[in-house]
């Protein structure tokens, strides 16, 4: 065992206590105050600025390159998947304007979903399938209203580093709404909170924006599907992991 990595072992599990004392904190206040509080794009603000303090207060700074990327107007964001710290640093590197896709299974648990539904999130079920119907119709209109959404088209992260196939959901919707598509690359969170783990690590968290692909045309298949491959492409040349569906 080399000399500091001794050190570095026992301030492992302060670290994780510090961190852990602050999301909570931070995430109860949070809570509390968008409970009370008025207006949809102000509650996302709160929620915006808590995130990148309960970041920087345990030692992860995010960094949001190209944001000039993004669109004015409303757009539909998909990310790469890696970590469950995901969502709250694309939550913290983005405008507080979106609204993001989160599977179901996070509207049942406690605070969490109660904060999530607050900020405008959007459940959608993987499994059954007259609820997922459910689910893409509601999506379907804030599309067409002109609603910005985030989406991790993987669906979910793996232990094995790497991008994994997408899904067509975002895309399909992107296409209905006439919203363009920008691929963004989430760095670091795979480090700062690994699959399988409840204990993060300091670190550099990037969020790299590419440029906006124009929007598909509805009920356009291969249309859809282009697009969906060059977002793919975009994100797999700007992260550090292997293509894990080289035919998709």
């Amino acid at each position: 065992m080399s000399p500091i990595s001794r050190p570095l072992r026992w301030l492992a599990l302060p670290y994780a206590a510090w961190a852990g004392i602050c999301f909570l904190l931070l995430g109860t206040l949070t809570l509390v105050v968008i409970l009370v509080m008025p207006g949809l794009q102000r509650r996302r603000q709160v929620a915006h600025g808590a995130a990148r303090v309960a970041l920087a207060a345990c030692l992860i700074r995010v960094r949001t390159l190209h944001r000039h990327h993004l669109p004015a107007d409303p757009c539909v964001v998909v990310a790469n998947h890696a970590s469950y710290l995901d969502g709250v640093a694309l939550f913290a590197a983005l405008p507080p304007c979106f609204g993001c896709v989160i599977a179901r299974e996070m509207d049942h648990v406690p605070l969490a979903g109660l904060l999530l539904r607050r900020i405008g999130s959007h459940f959608v079920d993987r499994g059954g399938a007259a609820q997922g119907k459910r689910d893409a119709r509601a999506l379907l209109r804030e599309a067409r209203a002109g609603g910005a959404m985030a989406f991790f088209p993987e669906g979910t992260f793996h232990h094995e580093p790497g991008l994994a196939r997408f899904r067509p959901g975002a895309f399909v919707i992107a296409a209905n709404g006439s919203l363009p598509v920008v691929p963004v690359a989430i760095r670091g969170t795979r480090h700062a909170l690994p699959p399988g783990t409840l204990l993060p690590l300091p670190g550099r968290i990037d969020v790299e924006l590419a440029a906006p692909l124009p929007p598909p045309t509805a009920g356009d298949t291969d249309g859809i599907q282009a697009v969906m491959r060059a977002a793919r492409s975009a994100i797999l040349a700007r992260i550090p992991e292997p293509d894990l569906a080289p035919d998709g």
